[in-house]
């Protein structure tokens, strides 16, 4: 009866799932922040790559 109590006591596994669960929401959280910035971050690079390609076609003075 003494184990029974011991593992109703034991709280070792329950704080390993909670730490599980708290590192798969962060893990979430950032492949959707990262899905949401994705497009503008894509659209920014092509601008300045754009730019560059002018920049650099361009004879200077």
């Amino acid at each position: 009866m003494q184990i029974f109590k011991n593992l109703i006591r034991d709280e070792n596994g329950a704080t390993a799932i909670e730490y599980g669960l708290i590192a798969a929401l962060i893990a979430v959280a950032a492949i959707a922040a990262m899905q949401s910035l994705g497009g503008s971050l894509s659209t920014t690079f092509k601008n300045v790559s754009t730019e560059v390609a002018k920049g650099s076609t361009t004879p200077t003075t």
